[in-house]
């Protein structure tokens, strides 16, 4: 499997280290890495890491500037993108077909191919504007998998809440790492399968 891994300047870098993380531990799967300056910076603040660190864990990295890159063309195979965090502005970018950098051209060729583009945003509250701007980039194909907590497992960390999340993005790509816990019904229990 080939993945395109997009992180972008809204706050939640750890969405997009944790996927990659996830994703290194499988050798099945080649990745790969478009940061935009914003993220990098995120990261330092947000972050115990640093892009260098974030760069080591991908596959292959890539230059948000190099719109040349082999993943700004159709033509490269890949089974999808996953932008986390999305910022408003990459959002824009996708919605509106604004391929000015090489993350938003990777993003439009994944809607133009039909391929799976998984978007998340991290932006709170949103206007009306930031919901017009959802609303098309999934009229255009993009999943919209904002990191909305899941309360019913019992988080006792935010580890545990970024956690559930990459796992329910990956389930939207037939990958488990076992990290969902998942609904069994009132009468259930939450399992870790």
């Amino acid at each position: 499997m080939r993945l395109i891994i997009g992180m972008s300047g809204a706050s939640g870098v750890i969405y997009g280290i944790r996927l990659l993380q996830v994703l290194q531990q499988e050798s099945d799967i080649e990745t790969h890495l478009v940061m935009s300056d914003s993220a990098k910076l995120n990261i330092a603040i947000e972050t115990d890491w640093n892009a260098k660190e974030v760069n080591a864990m991908a596959t292959h990295v890539h230059s948000n500037k190099d719109i040349a890159a082999i993943i700004a063309s159709g033509s490269f195979k890949s089974d999808g993108m996953i932008i986390a965090p999305c910022s408003i502005k990459t959002l824009s970018a996708v919605a509106n077909c604004y391929a000015d950098s090489l993350m938003a051209r990777a993003a439009d060729v994944m809607l133009k191919e039909r391929r799976r583009l998984v978007l998340v945003p991290r932006e709170t509250p949103l206007h009306t504007g930031h919901c017009e701007l959802l609303y098309r980039a999934s009229q255009n194909g993009a999943i919209i998998a904002p990191p909305m907590p899941a309360h019913y497992i019992k988080p006792q960390s935010v580890d545990d809440l970024v956690d559930h999340h990459v796992g329910r993005i990956l389930d939207l790509f037939d990958l488990d790492p076992g990290l969902v816990k998942r609904w069994q019904g009132i009468q259930g229990k939450v399992t870790d399968d």
